[in-house]
């Protein structure tokens, strides 16, 4: 017969996801998982196989938690304006009292190789795609743009992004914000 979970999987994946986010990927032991999850490595690999499972889950939590902000970047029609307030949105959904932490996913980025971990690079990779489309689609609103022109756009508006993910973990708020402010000054 089998054991009945005597854990809930979102509060110990949201668990996770913070320590991911704190210590990054290959920082984060089974051990350390275990003590933050407050689960054993038996039920850790019961239910998620092993790290990457827990990260792989741990990545469509942080997704599902940043709708907040992608589901008004999605419904807009402020163009590059709505873009602008997402990466405002993004300081404030990354912030943990007075700290940023970044991206989860950036963070991630920066830390494994791209072949160390096919799996979990396509995960990151379709994050920032899905983020990146969203661009897109919102830089198409203003009709004086050729397509050529909207793609360069959205990939320096990643970079931008990316960049600022790196950043909020080093310069003070009001350097962010003028970041934010000089990025969209010429768009």
């Amino acid at each position: 017969m089998a054991r009945r979970k005597q854990y809930n999987e979102t509060e110990v994946i949201e668990k996770a996801m913070r320590l991911f986010w704190r210590n990054g990927y290959e920082s984060t032991s089974v051990r350390m998982l275990e003590k933050e999850m407050g689960i054993n490595q038996f039920s850790i690999y019961a239910s998620f196989k092993n790290k990457e499972g827990v990260f792989l889950e741990s990545i469509k939590l942080y997704n599902a938690q940043i709708k907040s902000i992608t589901n008004i970047l999605e419904n807009s029609d402020n163009g590059i304006e709505s873009i602008k307030t997402y990466f405002f949105d993004f300081l404030d959904f990354s912030r943990e009292g007075a700290i940023f932490k970044g991206c989860l996913v950036t963070n991630t980025v920066n830390e494994i190789k791209e072949d160390s971990n096919p799996v979990i690079m396509a995960a990151l990779k379709r994050f920032s795609t899905n983020i990146r489309t969203l661009f897109v689609r919102n830089l198409k609103q203003d009709d004086k743009r050729d397509v050529k022109e909207i793609e360069a756009q959205a990939d320096y508006l990643m970079n931008a992004l990316l960049g600022l993910s790196i950043s909020s973990k080093v310069f003070q708020e009001n350097q962010l914000k003028n970041i934010i402010n000089i990025t969209f000054l010429h768009l």
